[in-house]
């Protein structure tokens, strides 16, 4: 028997492990960043193109690398943060694992630049698919610079599978903005397509979070802190009015690492019980401390999954602090009404003595010294001016004259005039018998059931005015401009950095839908005008829907954009279950709804309305 197992070439074992550790280029600007935080960086600058397609680089001015190191970092499994298997019970830094430059250098053509402080002239190599075609001596500034270029080049079908660009590039600001909130020491920058997106400088994490997600996050941070032999939380949490239709703004840190934890996320939920509107999420930034022993980080590649040594204990501490911030800030409410808030005693002075308060008194004031001065004014002032302005003629006068004596006063006495009545008991037009018959009726506040003369007609009234609005929306799109209300007073709408881009591609596409915006800033709308079908405090709600919509979903081409934009706003307007209608209202949705081209199905193909005939009644009581 001849033996078929065979070890597989570095080339291949490394397209491999890409699979893994690099899955979009959203991933790549992840490891980048990530090694170049470990080389002690100050300034982190990050560039891509096309959505990280056609480049990605990263420039850092950390210790750079030495020729040997320079050629040893793309090997497999080549890596400075660990020596020995007890190393992954005490990790300090990002990473440990020595594959992500390897699987980078796999897929892509790589160049790196680097020098150390010390050297005079840096290093200059060129990767192809793990094979090192260049490499020569050249001038850089201290640091490291990596290009990636032409991403999945040699894997035509990975390639393929990527999204769009909008899709790659909100993934790539995701990952940016995870490493960012955990190391504001560190500025960072980060540019597409010769575009400035986000200039961080060096601050503290406050500033942080309000220079990513704009200058009024700051109003809505309540801060976390608690310290216990477990661990040490820290961090901001965001008011309950403030909570959003998307779990956009939640971020959870483990010794400076982003993570991702269901059970986490249910403790701080538990800790907003009763605060939150219905299906609202609370955003929150918390920072957690543990003993590196206690956790394993080594799970997956991509290292966001974390195993805690007793998870039980920190989903307590981590909900107890949320709860304790929120009460101490009176952002909870609180049955003592009569209680005086200015008695509180602020939480960082809870372990601080009493001090003895300190008076000062001026011991040269003499409050006779001024005595002759004040009394010569006094005198001044008393004395009072001759002159005094004739008062003009009360408007009274006017009239005066214009009824002699003579002339004899009216004999009707207004008082006693009988006017007819404005209640009208009588109508002009009595209702037929026929008008005053329901042909449409509601159930369970959910359904409008009809009859037909086959049988009975059940129509879900969401479904049915998502279906309406949806045909209105895109003809008003796409043909003509719908009507817009103007407001009395502009609404000025709060989003972030990456919310403003969505709206900026949408704006054209929502001022045909009736939306009137009269300036978009960099951090806020202001909006004028509204649809008709919608009421001003539905608008921030509407919105927020609408980018959570385009976030998971982001369309490829002009006509899914609208068609998703059309979807998300019926979605939104549309009547929810639950919602108690009239009559006229019932008999509105059904008129319209078989006037649609495609009355059966929703926007999202679900049946609108079934029909129950007669013969399947009958077939009910055999």
């Amino acid at each position: 028997m001849t033996d078929i197992i065979q070890l597989l070439p570095d080339h291949v074992a490394n397209q491999i492990a890409a699979g893994e550790v690099v899955q979009r280029p959203a991933s790549v600007v992840k490891e980048l960043v990530e090694n170049a935080i470990d080389a002690g960086s100050e300034n982190i600058q990050v560039v891509i193109k096309d959505a990280g397609k056609t480049l990605i680089q990263v420039v850092d001015d950390g210790k750079g690398m030495s020729l040997t190191d320079a050629r040893m970092c793309f090997e497999r499994h080549a890596t400075s943060k660990i020596k020995s298997a007890e190393d992954l019970f005490s990790l300090q830094t990002k990473g440990f694992r020595g594959e992500a430059l390897a699987s980078i250098a796999a897929i892509a053509h790589v160049e790196l630049k680097t020098k150390p402080e010390d050297e005079e002239v840096g290093t200059h190599i060129k990767v192809e698919g793990s094979k090192v075609v260049n490499q020569d001596v050249c001038v850089c500034p201290k640091g490291t610079s990596v290009s990636v270029k032409n991403l999945f080049y040699n894997i035509p079908a990975r390639r393929n599978f990527l999204k769009s660009d909008a899709v790659e590039t909100r993934h790539i600001i995701d990952e940016f903005q995870r490493v960012a909130l955990a190391h504001p020491q560190i500025a960072f920058s980060l540019f597409h397509n010769g575009s400035e997106l986000f200039q961080l400088p060096e601050t503290n994490h406050r500033q942080r979070i309000t220079n990513i997600f704009g200058g009024k996050t700051n109003e809505k941070l309540v801060p976390v802190t608690e310290e216990t032999e477990i661990v040490e939380i820290s961090g901001f949490v965001g008011k309950p009015e403030f909570a959003k239709k998307s779990r956009g703004e939640q971020f959870f840190f483990v010794n400076n690492r982003f993570i991702k934890s269901p059970y986490l996320n249910h403790a701080v939920v538990v800790a907003f019980e009763g605060l939150l509107k219905d299906k609202s999420y609370p955003s929150y930034f918390l920072f957690l401390k543990v003993d590196p022993k206690s956790i394993d980080i080594n799970i997956h590649p991509t290292k966001t999954e974390i195993k805690f040594d007793d998870e039980h204990a920190l989903y307590a501490i981590l909900r107890s602090a949320i709860k304790h911030s929120l009460g101490q800030f009176n952002v909870a409410p609180v049955l003592d009404f009569d209680r005086d808030s200015n008695l509180d005693t602020p939480y960082e002075y809870k372990n601080k003595s009493a001090e003895v308060p300190q008076v000062e008194v001026d011991r040269n004031f003499n409050p006779f010294q001024e005595e002759n001065a004040r009394t010569h004014k006094t005198r001044s002032n008393s004395f009072s001016s001759n002159f005094i302005k004739e008062r003009g003629e009360s408007w009274e006068s006017l009239y005066t004259g214009l009824q002699t004596e003579d002339e004899p006063k009216p004999d009707t006495d207004f008082r006693e005039i009988e006017f007819e009545s404005e209640e009208v008991t009588g109508n002009l037009f009595q209702p037929s018998e026929d008008s005053q018959e329901k042909s449409t009726f509601q159930l369970h506040k959910k359904y409008i059931v009809s009859t037909l003369k086959s049988g009975i007609l059940v129509i879900d009234q969401h479904r049915a005015h998502t279906r309406i609005l949806y045909e209105e929306m895109l003809k008003n799109i796409t043909v003509s401009a719908a009507v817009s209300q103007q407001l009395l007073f502009p609404l000025n709408l709060q989003f972030n950095t990456h919310e403003i881009e969505i709206i900026k591609q949408l704006q054209d596409s929502l001022e045909q839908t009736g939306f009137v915006f009269s300036e978009v800033k960099s951090d806020s709308v202001q909006i004028v005008g509204i649809p008709t079908l919608i009421s001003e405090s539905e608008v921030e709600i509407l919105l927020e829907q609408l980018i959570a919509d385009f976030e998971n979903d982001v369309p490829d081409n002009g006509f899914s954009q609208t068609d998703l934009l059309a979807k998300s706003l019926a979605k939104g307007m549309a009547v929810k279950s639950g919602t108690l209608l009239n009559n006229t209202e019932q008999q509105h949705i059904v008129n319209r709804l078989f006037a649609c081209k495609e009355p059966g199905l929703s926007p999202s193909n679900r049946s609108v309305f079934v029909t129950l005939t007669v013969d399947e009644l009958d077939k009910k009581f055999m």
